[in-house]
């Protein structure tokens, strides 16, 4: 006799705070996990970049050498270096283990509010106020960019890279996707400031957020929009969107201090996690778990599923 197929697991959210870490860096301007989830990053208003073990709560390293706020940073695939970018105008290249600046690259002529490696981390791109997105080759000993994406007409808020793509998000309303293996751009236009954009983990799909606090699902490869979420607020602050790890649930920021989940197919509201009192500024997911860090004032707040139990006590 053949047994049914077991339904696959629903989809936990996290909901449960297991720990609120003072980072002691001023604001927290973007909290971010590193490849694989183990550790994450958070960007301060004191120019300092901050290394900790999320779940223990544990501060590893603290990199100095940004001259104003840090506002991005990324990882890189093998967790050996990190990227950072801040209102100094420069993007700085850090060796994780010893805590150095590798390289400092200048010539964005506004703050840099968004970075990001490219697979194999051999580029950073970097997306300015200056409306251009540059291309930073990190083995090379040259100063000026391998590449600079100026087809923007205001600001870039946020740039993401896939193997062969770069999408970035502009204050002009509109999402430009490079495809670099065609050598051609496409753009989608929004109409309001874009704060954020992401692939979707199966990379068929874009989500954008924008300051009309709507969040819209995209089609990568026709634009064709299918499906908008609202409920949260987003008129006036550059705030985080992302999908969960599963790509079952659609997840932005609030300026009303909570994060926002919606089902990605129904467009329903799912949950409306409360986060604090102020702006929850900043939020990462995790790339394999119901896992969600969250930045709000001076602190980060790690959240897991209910049903999650740590092991030994701290994991």
């Amino acid at each position: 006799m053949a047994f049914p197929e077991p339904k696959p697991r629903a989809p936990e959210l996290p909901q449960k705070r297991m720990k609120t870490l003072d980072c002691s860096q001023g604001a927290v301007r973007a909290v971010r996990f590193n490849v694989d989830g183990n550790y994450c990053l958070t960007c301060g208003s004191d120019k300092t970049l901050k290394l900790w073990n999320p779940l223990r709560g544990t501060l590893l390293r603290t990199y100095s050498g940004h001259g104003y706020e840090v506002l991005d940073a990324a990882g890189s695939f093998d967790n050996s270096h990190l990227c950072s970018g801040g209102g100094d105008k420069t993007v700085v290249l850090w060796d994780v283990a010893t805590g150095q600046v590798v390289r400092k690259f200048r010539g964005h002529a506004g703050k840099v509010n968004t970075v990001q490696f490219n697979e194999e981390a051999t580029v950073i791109l970097s997306g300015s106020i200056d409306s251009s997105v540059r291309c930073w080759d990190c083995r090379s000993r040259k100063p000026e960019p391998v590449q600079t994406l100026d087809e923007a007409r205001d600001g870039i808020s946020s740039v993401k890279v896939s193997d062969h793509e770069i999408l970035a998000g502009s204050v002009d309303g509109r999402v430009r996707r490079y495809d670099l293996r065609m050598g051609q751009v496409s753009s989608d236009y929004v109409g309001s400031p874009i704060t954020c954009t992401c692939f979707s983990r199966d990379g068929q799909c874009t989500l954008i957020s924008s300051l009309d606090s709507t969040l819209r699902l995209l089609d990568k490869d026709t634009g064709e929009l299918l499906g908008e979420y609202v409920g949260h607020k987003n008129q006036q602050y550059k705030l985080d969107c992302c999908l969960s790890e599963r790509d079952t649930h659609v997840v932005s920021c609030s300026e009303d201090g909570k994060v926002f989940f919606w089902d990605l197919v129904e467009g329903a509201l799912a949950l409306a996690l409360p986060v604090g009192s102020n702006v929850v500024q900043s939020l990462a997911y995790h790339p394999t778990e119901p896992c969600l860090l969250t930045a709000m004032g001076g602190s980060i707040q790690y959240w897991r599923e209910e049903t999650y139990e740590a092991e030994g006590g701290a994991g």
